[in-house]
């Protein structure tokens, strides 16, 4: 023991006590998916506090010089028998009143129970200390060691505390309504059950009027069930904004809705409230589902749940390299779905999984922090099959299933999305996502990392040729623009069973109107035919101004492509808006093919003998003898006013702009409309929204050509070193990076955005003593003229398609289907299993790969 104690003498220097602000990864290898609890444990350096597997701690130890790491190993325990406090005397579990993770008022989610082992080990020997042991040591060296290993166990690591801040969402509002709420003095009391709907004799999803005291039915859901609507009819009449659901009311709590405010609110007075009525809160129990519960069970009984998860078969669990599930981190199956897909794409395969030990070696001191290190990392963990193993059983005592769960233990990437998510509002929470914009965005970044070397994006990039011919002159313009994505159209006046459809609806209004159950739903039945004739079918502009007729016209434009990627990806827009402007999705069934030739819709580029409009520019919309403040026009703000010279500010429509603005479009989308379509009007700005929603600048700034992209043009206080380092580590050069973050007002995502998108202007600036260029960082070669892009025939093969489930992108579920080995399996987070019947008609994305012949 003195030798080891001599040895932690040597190394007391490099062992650090966790301060505030440190990010310590005790959860989670850098780079792979171990963790305590795998067979090995996690050894956390003492000094960086990353952590690593037993696979990798060598390699740490050999690049860094490090000696002493905390070992961290847990086993299971066996589970309580008591697993709901009865007779133990313990309090009952509050109920959450927000959408949280370990913090007040939230969920408290209590940890599987493990038997803990912590000792410091010493390399490159592996010696072993444990608190024991340090209780013989040297005073220095025991006091030193001891706070180090209490630190290291009592700091929240990285991934707990994005948790709990990822998490951190919806909390209930208090009424405004109710600590004044003045209640009837009608004598009414509510008996303790019985409850009936005063109009429609409903006995479930009942609601009482805090104000009167009067019981009626709730509202109905959208596939039709719930209530008749009678105590939202009741408070249009009355005006009593308040009402509980009864069968929900508990000690803790209960359901309370404002017809006024329109949303679950909370009432701190709701004791009172109800003890007006003669219901004493302290002996109800919950007999009724919450409004969050009948949410997920009203999602779930629409068919379509049932019938993408394929709930009604018996599925055989599969397992193996490239059959390993990911757990659900709180609503991240969209991010779940879109990484199993990808890494079936051999260029991702080849990218990051082939040449993982060159990453790792590559990697830099705090891998957790690198693009390429992490996505090589999932990559791995998802086709080696290490972690593709059936999941421990729930626990001993518990009945065995007889039914295969297919539930593995799988991977948890939460390193993987919180890098990915970084500085991102949406990705960066634990809310539901759209798949597609997950999907660009992943895309975008790979871009951003694979500036030198190869780019697996490419696999999905191709050209659009857009032509155009003015109705006057009949002359052309043609243009190319790169996209990643097909959006697929989808006419629902085509569906093939419109009078099953009219029969429905009529049955339905029936319902509505004499309070009977509401019918079965029938889904449209929509050819995929027809949505590719929508696709191709030109696009008349109503309000297009032409260069040859120097006037505004009519013109048709129709879209090709002018490249067919070795990847095709297909988007049926199923998310739309109503005509009340709010989201809906279209419920619908496309037969979509299994294979897929596009060779007719290739682009031809100018034909002989046709006039091509000339190069001239619309009407300016620039007044330089103006000065208008702030780069948001008369909506700016002195904070944000470095994108633009003032006198260069465009001059808006302000009524346009604010109409968009009250729909409830973006500030920054609405001043793109406006100036894309030159101030002429409420119609062809909204036009331009429509078609543009999807693009994934939509709501970024608006950027206007040759506008203070120069060094010196903007003011700024000082450029951050860790923002040009981080851009300096894409590829650029220095010069590049302080012009681009000059131009942003040192916003490091906004300098990236920026950066990107003035590309051709980088590759031409003249290049300081203290740096080189793009270019010239990869051997002075000329770049290539346009993007880069592979071309091939236009047939396809469909390997894989992600479906939703729910009302809109932002709730419900995703999973994926991806054909192995001429075998349908469905990814449903940690259940991998063979497919018995791929609901094919119901997909959102569907991934095609070209077939050569």
């Amino acid at each position: 023991m003195a030798e080891v104690s001599d040895v932690l003498m040597s190394v007391l220097s490099t062992i650090r006590v966790p301060r505030p602000g440190d990010r310590v990864h005790k959860d989670e290898c850098a780079l792979s998916f171990s963790s305590p609890e795998s067979e090995g444990g996690l050894y956390v350096c003492m000094n960086s506090f990353l952590g690593f597997g037993s696979q990798y701690v060598d390699r740490h130890h050999t690049r860094s010089g490090q000696r002493a790491y905390l070992h961290i190993s847990r086993t299971r325990k066996a589970p309580k028998e008591d697993d709901e406090n009865s007779g133990s005397g313990d309090p009952p579990k509050k109920k959450p009143t927000r959408l949280a993770i370990g913090i007040e008022g939230g969920f408290n989610v209590e940890q599987e129970q493990y038997e803990e082992e912590v000792k410091v080990v010493l390399f490159p020997d592996r010696q072993e200390v444990t608190s024991d042991d340090l209780a013989t040591m040297p005073d220095v060296v025991r006091e030193r060691v001891s706070l180090a290993m209490a630190g290291l166990m009592s700091a929240d690591s990285v991934s707990h505390a994005l948790q709990v801040q990822q998490w951190d969402g919806e909390v209930r509002a208090e009424s405004r309504h109710a600590v004044e709420l003045k209640q009837l003095n009608n004598g009414t009391k509510i008996p303790p059950s019985g409850w009936r709907c005063e109009v429609c004799d409903l006995q479930e999803n009942l609601w009482m009027n805090l104000s009167d005291g009067r019981v009626f039915c709730g509202r109905r859901y959208f596939d039709g069930s719930g209530g008749n609507n009678h105590a939202l009819l009741h408070f249009q009449q009355t005006g009593h904004p308040l009402a509980v659901k009864l069968g929900t009311i508990t000690p803790d709590g209960a359901d309370v809705y404002s017809y006024d405010e329109d949303d679950m609110v909370l009432d701190p007075k709701l004791p009172e409230h109800l003890s007006h009525f003669g219901i004493d809160m302290m002996t109800m129990e919950k007999t009724e589902h919450t409004m969050t519960e009948l949410e997920i069970a009203v999602n779930q009984r629409v068919g379509e749940w049932e019938v993408i998860q394929e709930s009604g078969a018996t599925l055989r669990p599969l397992s193996g390299p490239g059959l390993t599930g990911m757990k659900n981190l709180g609503n991240s199956c969209y991010l779940n779905s879109v990484m199993q897909v990808l890494f079936t794409v051999p260029d991702f395969q080849s990218k990051y999984v082939s040449n993982i030990d060159k990453i790792f070696n590559e990697a830099p001191s705090d891998p957790t922090q690198d693009f390429k290190t992490q996505v090589a990392k999932l990559g791995y963990g998802l086709l080696s099959g290490e972690y593709s193993k059936p999941a421990p059983d729930p626990g001993e005592g518990s009945e065995p299933s007889s039914e295969p769960r297919g539930d593995q233990v799988g991977i948890a990437a939460r390193m993987f999305k919180a890098l990915v998510g970084r500085g991102h509002p949406e990705f960066s929470t634990n809310r539901q996502q759209d798949a597609q914009e997950f999907l660009l965005h992943f895309i975008n970044m790979v871009e951003r990392n694979c500036r030198s070397g190869v780019n697996p994006s490419e696999a999905f990039r191709f050209l659009v040729e857009e032509r155009i011919v003015c109705q006057q002159s009949q002359k052309a313009k043609y243009t190319q623009r790169v996209d990643y994505i097909l959006q697929l159209p989808v006419p629902m006046d085509q569906a093939t069973n419109t009078e099953e459809l009219q029969e429905a609806e009529r049955r339905r209004e029936e319902a509505d109107s004499s309070g009977a159950p509401p019918p079965t739903p029938v889904r449209a039945c929509i050819p995929f035919t027809a949505c590719m004739a929508a696709l191709s079918e030109p696009e008349t502009l109503t309000d297009f101004w032409s260069s040859a007729a120097q006037a505004k016209t009519t013109a048709t434009k129709t879209t090709r492509f002018a490249s067919f990627p070795d990847h095709m990806v297909i988007q049926v827009k199923k998310f739309t808006f109503g005509q009340d402007w709010v989201p809906k999705k279209l419920d619908v069934s496309i037969d979509v093919p299994d294979t897929l030739d596009l060779t007719a819709l290739r682009g031809t580029g100018q034909q002989p003998g046709e006039e091509l409009l000339p190069e001239v520019a619309p009407p300016p919309l620039m007044t330089p003898d103006v000065e208008v403040t702030g780069i948001l026009g008369s909506h700016g703000n002195e904070e944000d006013d470095s994108l633009y010279s003032p006198l260069l500010s465009p001059v808006l429509d302000d009524s346009t702009v604010s109409q968009l603005c009250e729909m409830g479009f973006p500030l920054e989308a609405c001043r793109k409309a406006v100036y894309y379509t030159g101030n002429t009007g409420i119609d062809a700005a909204m036009n331009w929204v429509m078609g543009h929603m999807d693009d994934p600048d939509f709501s970024s700034p608006l950027v206007l050509p040759g506008t203070s992209s120069a060094p010196g043009t903007t003011p700024t206080e000082s450029i951050s070193e860790e923002h040009l380092a981080t851009i300096v580590s894409m590829g650029f050069s220095r010069d590049q990076a302080t012009r681009a973050l000059r131009a942003t007002s040192n916003v490091l995502e906004r300098a990236v955005d920026w950066i990107f998108s003035h590309l051709d202007d980088l590759e031409s600036m003249e290049v300081s003593e203290g740096g080189r260029s793009a270019a010239e960082s990869e051997g002075s070669r000329e770049p290539p003229p346009g993007p880069k892009v592979r071309d091939g025939p236009g047939k396809y093969e469909l390997f894989a398609f992600i479906s939703h489930m729910g009302t809109s992108t932002m709730c419900g579920h995703y999973v994926c289907h991806i054909k192995k080995d001429q075998q349908w399996v469905i990814f449903n987070d940690q259940k991998v299993c063979a497919s018995e019947k791929p609901p094919k008609d119901l997909g959102y994305l569907y991934f095609y790969r070209r077939v050569t012949e």
